[in-house]
Parts: C-alpha cells; sequence; structure tokens
C-alpha cells in the first residue's frame, strides 16, 4: 500500500516562500519514478482543486494556471520524494495542500479521480 506523508506547510506573509515535500513508501512499481504524482489543495468551503503534476519520470509537468509562474513540482526517484516550492504566495493559496500518486505514470493527470493514493495534507496559511 501506498503510503504517502506531506511536510513543510505553515503560516507565512504574502510574498513569502515554501517547499512542501512529500514522502513516499509501500512503492510497488520499481520506485517513485514509475508513479504519476500530483499536489491538489483544498480551501474551506470549496473542492480541491489540482496544483501540479509530475509525469513518469519526470518528462511531463503541468501546473494549474492560478498558480503558473510561482509554483514547481519535481521530484528526487533516489529519495522517493516529490517537492512543491511556492514562492510569490498570495492569501488566495490558503489551503490544505495534498500530495497524491497514482500507478499510471505515462500521463499528467489533472483530476482528482486521476490518483489513487492520498497524503493526510499539509496546511499552508498566507496572511496579507
Amino acid at each position: 500500500q501506498v503510503q504517502l506523508v506531506e511536510s513543510g506547510g505553515g503560516l507565512v506573509q504574502a510574498g513569502d516562500s515554501l517547499r512542501l515535500s512529500c514522502a513516499a513508501s509501500g512503492l510497488t512499481l520499481g520506485g517513485l519514478g514509475q508513479y504519476l504524482m500530483g499536489w491538489f489543495r483544498q480551501a474551506p468551503g470549496k473542492e480541491r482543486d489540482f496544483v501540479a503534476a509530475i509525469s513518469w519520470g519526470g518528462a511531463r509537468t503541468d501546473h494549474a494556471d492560478s498558480v503558473k509562474g510561482r509554483f514547481s513540482i519535481s521530484r528526487d526517484h533516489t529519495k522517493n520524494m516529490v517537492y512543491l516550492q511556492m514562492n510569490s504566495l498570495e492569501p488566495e493559496d490558503t489551503a490544505i495542500y495534498y500530495c497524491a500518486a497514482d500507478e499510471d505514470g505515462r500521463r499528467v493527470g489533472i483530476s482528482v479521480s486521476d490518483y489513487d493514493y492520498w497524503g493526510q495534507g499539509t496546511q499552508v496559511t498566507v496572511s496579507p
């Protein structure tokens, strides 16, 4: 069973940066490099929204329009880690951020339904 644990969230001011980390374990496909990995976020009272995704081997990435140019997803296969670098944070970025994984790493998925495994989430709060 794949397990995902997020870390790195916190309370910051607008304009600050944060780097979220996602540690993966229980992988069954020969390592994290085989999996599709993604980041989603959910603000209070709202649906869970796509933030960024990275395909098998890191060949392809995609970012939501709202974070393009500010956020960047990356992965380290050797450490089974996925990262979300967040720069120029805005109060609208306040949400719980979730790491997600799926065994079909050939594509970049942007829907919640594209992923089978989820972490518990880490809170990011951006003050004005």
